[in-house]
């Protein structure tokens, strides 16, 4: 695409020099339009409807005093970091077809690695942090909590802008084609080490998360043998709660599995809609996010509904959550 419209503005520049490109006069000569492709629209619909959904996230945490818990904070970090993705897309979008620019590309390409990588370890920061409040569930509530958040999501944050200046500084296939992975200009060496970082940061999710289900039947057989019974109702939470694990699991590695494979086994020279239908669910993903951490939150679907209808006064009652609860 870019070198269609390098061709174009050549064009262009001769017909204003007086010079003939063909047998047919300058004035008759017209620019070669540009096609869009569809996908490419797709993503950026996509990441339009990324940004809404999660800026609705952040503002709800922002404005809602109760949401602020080291959980509700770390939502708060992965909907920004899908909303810098969403953004993104929308900027690569303009990338492609309206500013023909080599660093403009790497921006974008950096902007996307940053945000998708502060998005993933987002999300292992939120296992940690579920695996934790269960673990030492008596101590957990104290202000070296709180403080360990913070210093955790500085250092994830700047890990991720380090992955996103990569091709800026130089690991980019700009200069020579044959180096490029699946997403130009990224070259084989980055996407293979982060498709790599990927996959052993699901490894350590799925760990964690078999933790916490044996930390809950725990304690549902202690719960059991002082009460003689499995009474139906910690018997139901005991299932929902792994039920909502399987599908944080298993949505996460249908998303984005797919992708980190492909990037490992495939470069440009491979078909580039199966680039795109790769890579389509890890993008869609940051829509579901917000309907897995922050939707099914109570707290902040009563708040979503105190934005929208303002059915309820502001200063209504809520009860103080613990981590473990969203």
């Amino acid at each position: 695409m870019s070198n269609l419209l390098q061709n174009t503005s050549l064009l262009n520049w001769d017909v204003l020099e007086g010079r003939n490109t063909s047998s047919a006069p300058s004035w008759e000569l017209e620019p070669v339009p540009v096609i869009v492709n569809p996908w490419d629209v797709l993503l950026c619909v996509t990441g339009t409807l990324m940004s809404c959904e999660n800026a609705v996230v952040i503002a709800l945490i922002a404005y809602t005093p109760t949401l602020r818990a080291p959980m509700f904070v770390l939502i708060g970090s992965l909907a920004f970091a899908d909303l810098l993705a969403g953004l993104g897309l929308i900027l690569n979008f303009i990338v492609t077809y309206i500013i023909d620019s080599g660093f403009v590309t790497l921006l974008s390409a950096g902007l996307l690695i940053t945000a998708f990588s502060a998005s993933v370890l987002n999300i292992l920061a939120i296992t940690v942090e579920r695996y934790l409040s269960l673990y030492n569930a008596l101590t957990y509530h104290t202000e070296g909590t709180v403080l360990c958040t913070y210093v955790t999501l500085v250092l994830m944050w700047v890990i991720s802008i380090v992955l996103g200046s990569l091709p800026v500084l130089g690991w980019n296939c700009l200069e020579d084609e044959s180096t490029c992975s699946i997403c130009r200009p990224v070259n084989k060496n980055n996407a293979a080490a982060l498709a790599v970082s990927f996959l052993l940061i699901f490894a350590l999710i799925l760990q964690l998360y078999l933790q916490i289900c044996k930390i809950a039947f725990r304690h549902a057989q202690q719960i059991a043998v002082q009460r003689q019974f499995m009474t139906a109702s910690h018997s139901s939470s005991t299932t929902k709660g792994v039920s909502t694990l399987t599908t944080i699991l298993g949505t996460f590695a249908f998303c984005w599995i797919p992708l980190a494979m492909y990037s490992l086994v495939a470069d440009t020279r491979s078909p580039v809609i199966y680039t795109y239908a790769t890579a389509l669910p890890a993008i869609c993903h940051s829509i579901i996010n917000p309907m897995i951490y922050a939707f099914r939150n109570p707290e902040i679907l009563r708040s979503l509904r105190i934005a929208c209808c303002w059915c309820m006064p502001y200063s209504f009652t809520m009860r103080p959550r613990t981590p473990s609860d969203v």
